[in-house]
């Protein structure tokens, strides 16, 4: 079991654009956003952003508060190589906008048929790996396609089965079908090594395909992992509670993300998510993992990324936490901290992959 021991602690990256006290390794973070503003494509985008208001998901100015937490589980580059990056190779993306390409179909014998977009590129590749009923056309998943088209790297999101464009009924869905999906995703879609980014579920259902999958799974990233949730929210529930629900056959479970207030999830769905429970052993994968959580998290406690990461037995594990985050992690210091880390895993891999 890997030791657990403290990075550092960010505070007041940005203000005013000086260096923190004894914070030497951060001056690249603002001095490569201060290069890219003074640049044309700075200026380009910067005039797009102002029409965009909301809808523009990364705008390349200084954040002034930065709450980032990192807790390593290893000895490695970690956060401190990701914010003493040269500024020449810093991100280059762009604002994220409606997608034109049309939505393609894997077809499966026998499973449903999966709907997703693809853009080819350089290796690694990246997947993201939705959440709970969550379809490809969220925010991260946007935003991520975009920092991609700008460093021509290869691409993939898509639809669960039984949700958004692929077909499937969502009431005969459980975790193992999910799974299915993501290893097809990897199996007949990509090409060469890929790094899995998943939100909630899908950083569970990343895991599973790390260890499925280990030697196209190069690299992990996850967005409030939702490991085991189903599974340990249920067990919390009291006693009648949980009977209640056995003899219903349906657990309406709580949620403000639903238009109704509650997820209706199937009782014998939570009985097949045991099957796949993760927490109660070491964790096979021993590619790089980077856990990211937001602190205002009120469906997936913060706490379960450090435990996620104590069990992976990995020793290049980091758990980078937002003080003031929550689930979602949509906003735009959110998304920039994203890219931020999945260009650090690239710069890392590139040693590696060609």
């Amino acid at each position: 079991m890997c030791a657990l021991r403290v990075v550092k602690i960010v505070q007041a990256l940005f203000t005013k654009f000086r260096l923190p006290a004894g914070g030497a390794c951060a001056a690249s973070v603002p001095e490569r956003c201060a290069r890219f503003r003074r640049s044309a494509r700075g200026e380009r985008t910067a005039g797009k952003m102002a029409g965009l208001g909301k809808a523009a998901v990364a705008a390349w100015e200084p954040y002034r508060r930065w709450g980032w937490a990192a807790v390593s589980f290893g000895v490695h580059r970690g956060l401190g190589a990701l914010l003493a990056r040269k500024p020449e190779r810093a991100p280059r993306w762009l604002p994220a906008c409606r997608q034109k390409s049309s939505v393609s179909f894997l077809s499966r014998p026998d499973l449903p048929n999966l709907a997703y977009k693809r853009l080819k590129g350089k290796s690694p590749g990246i997947i993201f790996i939705p959440g709970y009923i969550s379809n490809m056309n969220g925010t991260k998943a946007l935003a991520i396609e975009e920092f991609c088209k700008s460093l021509g790297h290869a691409y993939i999101r898509f639809d669960y089965s039984g949700i958004g464009n692929s077909d499937g009924n969502l009431e005969e869905c459980t975790v193992g079908k999910w799974r299915k999906d993501v290893l097809s995703v990897i199996d007949e879609l990509a090409v060469g090594p890929q790094i899995l980014v998943g939100s909630s579920l899908g950083g569970w259902l990343m895991l599973h395909a790390a260890i499925a999958r280990p030697q196209k799974v190069v690299a992990l990233i996850g967005i409030a992992a939702a490991v085991d949730s189903l599974v340990t929210q249920f067990n919390q529930l009291p006693i009648e509670t949980k009977k209640e629900i056995e003899m219903k056959g349906v657990w309406s479970m709580p949620s403000k993300y639903s238009e109704e207030g509650v997820y209706r999830v199937q009782y014998s769905v939570v009985k097949e998510a045991e099957h796949h429970c993760l927490l109660h052993s070491p964790i096979p994968v021993s590619c790089p993992v980077r856990l990211l959580h937001g602190m205002k998290d009120d469906i997936i406690p913060w706490q379960t990324s450090v435990q996620v990461a104590d069990r992976i037995v990995s020793t290049d594990v980091d758990v980078i936490l937002r003080k003031h985050s929550n689930h979602r992690m949509k906003e735009k210091a959110d998304l920039q901290l994203l890219v931020y880390t999945i260009d650090d895993l690239i710069d890392k891999l590139s040693t590696v992959v060609n």
